[in-house]
């Protein structure tokens, strides 16, 4: 038997068998990511709503450097958190680096950007287009941001399904920071990478299916929420007209 084929009958036999490890790594692995997307997500709307609205002076910088984080390396990221969590750094005495915080935290500045961005897009999209009707009605940029941002919450939602996809399946910040401790900071991609090295391909290759099918969940979820937009939008009252009805 080859090696591919005994690794992946021992890989479903762990799966099926519910291997403990398996499953604290799993477990760890999307208590993390959850955690920083709820964390980055919760900023990044907002910000992003205001930014798809707001003029000012220097904006265009704002939005360059914005759109230039989304392809920070994960690496870059756990580079900075390290530097800020540990002992010389201003935030050691926190005492998180190799920590589950120290990986949520990384994974919440990984994500921020692509959040911000998204949710500026397309709030700055639908202003666009309604604006200057909103504008005219009397709503403010805050109350245009609020609205647009809620005209557009299934895509908005997409966002937050990719912004997930983007923190459980990054390696290099999580790394960094967590120091990859079994037991402890030890989760999905760092243990593939550290289970490849040492020989143990039947719990790599368990993890890896695990983790393809956790994305591919999240890809058929974004499906199910862009067909049950495009029910819903038929229904929906035009978006100058919830603004009219606007105390």
């Amino acid at each position: 038997m080859s090696t591919l084929s005994s690794s992946a009958v021992t890989a479903l036999q762990l799966m099926t068998d519910l291997d403990t490890a398996l499953l604290a790594i799993v477990g760890r692995s999307l208590a993390v990511s959850a955690t920083a997307c709820l964390l980055a997500c919760g900023l990044g709307l907002v910000l992003g709503a205001w930014l798809g609205v707001a003029r000012f002076t220097g904006r265009e910088a704002v939005l360059t450097g914005l759109n230039t984080l989304l392809a920070l390396p994960s690496v870059v990221v756990g580079l900075l958190v390290y530097l800020l969590l540990s002992r010389s750094g201003p935030l050691g005495f926190l005492g998180w680096l190799f920590s589950f915080k120290a990986m949520v935290l990384a994974q919440a500045l990984l994500v921020l950007p692509v959040v911000t961005a998204l949710t500026r897009q397309a709030v700055e999209d639908v202003d666009n287009a309604h604006g200057e009707q909103l504008r005219s009605l009397g709503a403010g940029p805050l109350m245009r941001s609020l609205l647009l941002a809620w005209d557009e919450r299934y895509a908005l939602l997409t966002v937050l399904i990719a912004s997930f996809g983007r923190a459980i399946s990054e390696v290099g910040a999580v790394m960094i920071v967590g120091g990859n401790i079994d037991g402890f900071t030890r989760v999905m991609t760092t243990a593939i990478a550290l289970e490849t090295s040492k020989g143990d391909l039947p719990l790599a290759l368990a993890l890896g299916l695990i983790l393809l099918g956790v994305v591919l969940v999240l890809n058929a979820l974004i499906a199910t929420v862009r067909h049950w937009r495009e029910c819903q939008d038929g229904a929906a009252l035009p978006l100058t007209t919830r603004a009219g009805q606007l105390p």
